[in-house]
């Protein structure tokens, strides 16, 4: 007797097919219907993923900047690049080299002094590499036009180098924008000396040399019209302390003292007159109380009167004098005495040097100052009521 361990097999219609392909339908649709209903969180939000896509090392089209939120997978990536564990000294100098040269060329150059510099913090043994880092570093110092900076790095590339001849070059260009012109000439000569078919260099030599004497001329003028200079203000101060000109500020004579103070005068200081040499020239201001502005008189004689001054402003009628009042023999002029706090009339026949030897004037501002009204007006009358300190009318 022989035993049989197979089961017999269930003979399927295509009816029982059909019904059990409906069961399980039913049975998934069931388990569907059954699950949580759940808003699905964890993808990129419509109105944002083109920028979280940019996150993701596959499609970002920049690098990130320091500070900057690192994806995980780039900080995964970063890591085998940057961590000292993973990588020597010599291949991490390179690899922030490697970045520097990446800057460069998309012209980020303050990214690029980043990268070099951590290249260099590594410190690694090999000079070549050093020396490049400095070099590389001078590079983007320069295209920021730090050019102390670059040639320092530059000399320090040399230092590990001697004969790198890109570093001489940039050190060449260095010394030339800040005008060392010794400096500059030795390191085209020592570039020379490595290559003596370096064009740049010798194009650069020849105008370091023109540069030099031009700079040289132009510093001895400079020194020939500061002693000129000199010479003519102890001259002026001479005349100032001759005619006893009294200024409101009690201190020595000195450039900044006689310096103008209103903006269309301080290019006119008082002067003395280039022909005789002896006659005073004085920037004046001429103040129209009615009308709240002023004449400016650059260049004003100490030799003519207050009356020919006058003669001359009034040649043509005051745009803003609509009642004509403003004409010579109607006007009245007076300065001021701001220490004494007073107001004093001029007499139109003296000259300016008469009127500036009168006790009460002073220089205000580094040039004269003069109120100009019509003769017993009201805006005369409201003048001399302004209130002063103590005014006194004299």
């Amino acid at each position: 007797m022989s035993l049989n361990n197979s089961k017999d097999k269930q003979e399927w219609t295509e009816q029982d097919r059909l019904e059990l392909a409906a069961k399980l339908d039913a049975e998934l649709d069931e388990f569907i219907d059954g699950l949580e209903k759940k808003r699905y969180e964890e993808g990129w939000p419509e109105d944002r993923w083109q920028e979280e896509m940019e996150k993701h090392p596959f499609f970002m089209r920049k690098a990130p900047q320091p500070g900057d939120e690192v994806h995980p997978m780039l900080a995964g990536l970063q890591k085998l690049k940057y961590d000292p564990e993973e990588n020597t000294k010599e291949e991490l100098a390179l690899n922030y080299k490697e970045d520097g040269n990446f800057y460069m060329k998309h012209k980020k150059f303050r990214m690029a002094v980043y990268s070099f510099t951590e290249g260099l913090k590594v410190n690694c043994d090999n000079d070549d590499v050093q020396a490049t880092l400095y070099n590389n570093r001078s590079a983007a110092q320069f295209f920021l036009k730090n050019y102390r900076s670059a040639l320092a790095d530059a000399q320090t590339a040399l230092s590990y180098k001697p004969d790198y001849v890109k570093a001489l070059w940039r050190a060449a260009q260095c010394a030339s924008h800040l005008q060392r012109f010794d400096l500059c000439a030795q390191l085209c000569e020592d570039l020379l000396d490595h290559n003596s078919d370096h064009q740049m260099a010798k194009e650069l030599l020849k105008k370091n040399s023109f540069e030099k004497m031009e700079t040289a001329r132009n510093h001895r003028k400079q020194l020939i019209k500061a002693k000129r200079d000199l010479e003519e203000f102890h001259r002026l101060k001479e005349a100032l302390e001759e005619r006893q000109v009294k200024f409101e500020c009690k201190s020595s004579i000195t450039m900044e003292l006689i310096k103008p103070k209103f903006s269309p005068l301080e290019d006119f200081p008082v002067h003395l007159d280039d022909e005789d040499q002896k006659t005073l020239i004085w920037p004046a201001a001429f103040s129209y109380p009615e009308f709240l502005f002023s004449d400016f008189q650059q260049q004003l004689s100490e030799e003519v009167t207050m009356f020919d001054c006058l003669t001359s402003m009034f040649a043509e009628p005051l745009p803003q004098d609509k009642g004509g009042q403003y004409f010579v023999d109607n006007l009245n002029v007076y300065y001021e005495n701001r220490k004494l706090g007073t107001v004093h009339k001029v007499d139109l026949e003296k000259t300016i040097k008469e009127i500036m030897k009168e006790k009460s004037f002073f220089i205000t501002g580094g040039a004269l100052l003069f109120y100009v009204v019509p003769k017993d007006s009201q805006i005369e009358k409201e003048f001399l009521n302004t209130q002063r300190r103590g005014t006194v009318y004299s």
